[in-house]
């Protein structure tokens, strides 16, 4: 059973039942999104947000609100890194200011809402916390749900970009020589026995594998940050300055949450396999993870 503390990055269905009602309450992003490899046919994230998101949260689209348009293949790769200003106003509109807490969830297992909790931390905001175990746990505790869709807001967060380190490829071919470079991916994508939406099967050179389903149970709830202390160590964190990647930055951002769970730091790579996959001048391996 994972337990929280005043500093971690998650909270509770149950605590946020209770911070709901301060007089300040925090600021709800609902960030539900269709990863790679969803059950084609059934309904989009917007669909189940308008079916039922925690009262007063405000849908966010990842493609639109949480990355720029991609680039030129081998160039930022599929969720580049959205602009500043275009970011910041899109999380005004949701009432996001500097002073008031801000919870984000997705359906479960936080894959998404890990990546508005990393880009409101890089952006400079000071608390932001994660739902764990998302929408899933907030309605396993039977707390109310709303089909109402809330009118914009106003709020004042101005971004201050860079506030957590990222990596471009270069950076990330020489962290996996000389430091510890993570693939947040699932092992098969890894290993290079299967590559569903990039151009080139495998991974970086010199890259661990490190799925980032693995951070989290069957519940979707993220595991006791023992236990992550424990993997992570394991694959060399904390002996070695750690960075991370994954297919386009998204889950790569929750491998990134994991680790600052267990009490560890990691540097992102943004654009990823995506981009690095892109780039023809890029080395890539298809062996198993390195000893």
């Amino acid at each position: 059973m994972t337990t929280y503390n005043e500093g971690s990055p998650l909270i509770s269905a149950a605590e946020l039942h209770e911070a709901l009602g301060a007089e300040r309450p925090p600021v709800l992003l609902d960030v539900r999104y269709q990863l790679v490899g969803a059950a084609p046919g059934g309904p989009t994230a917007a669909e189940e947000y308008r079916a039922g998101h925690l009262p007063g949260a405000h849908f966010v689209e990842l493609d639109r609100d949480l990355a720029a348009p991609p680039g030129a293949p081998g160039r930022g790769g599929r969720h580049p890194l959205p602009d500043p200003e275009e970011f910041g106003a899109a999380m005004r509109r949701f009432g996001v200011s500097a002073d008031r807490p801000v919870v984000v969830y997705d359906g479960a297992a936080s894959m998404a809402a890990a990546r508005a909790w990393w880009l409101l931390r890089w952006a400079g905001h000071r608390d932001v916390r994660v739902l764990d175990g998302g929408f899933a746990a907030w309605r396993a505790a039977g707390l109310p749900v709303a089909a109402e869709v809330p009118e914009p807001e106003q709020g004042d967060f101005e971004p201050a970009p860079g506030q957590l380190p990222t990596v471009d490829a270069d950076g990330a071919a020489a962290w996996a020589r000389d430091g510890l470079l993570l693939d947040a991916r699932s092992g098969e994508r890894y290993r290079g026995e299967t590559e569903p939406v990039d151009p080139r099967a495998g991974h970086v050179p010199g890259a661990v594998s490190a799925p980032t389903a693995e951070n989290v149970g069957p519940d979707g709830r993220f595991r006791p940050a023992a236990e992550l202390a424990a993997r992570f160590r394991a694959l060399g964190a904390g002996e070695r300055e750690t960075a991370v990647y994954c297919g386009s930055g998204v889950t790569a951002a929750h491998q990134i949450l994991a680790l600052e769970v267990a009490g560890l730091g990691a540097t992102l790579y943004p654009g990823s396999w995506s981009e690095w996959s892109s780039d023809p001048g890029r080395p890539v391996a298809v062996t198993d993870q390195p000893g």
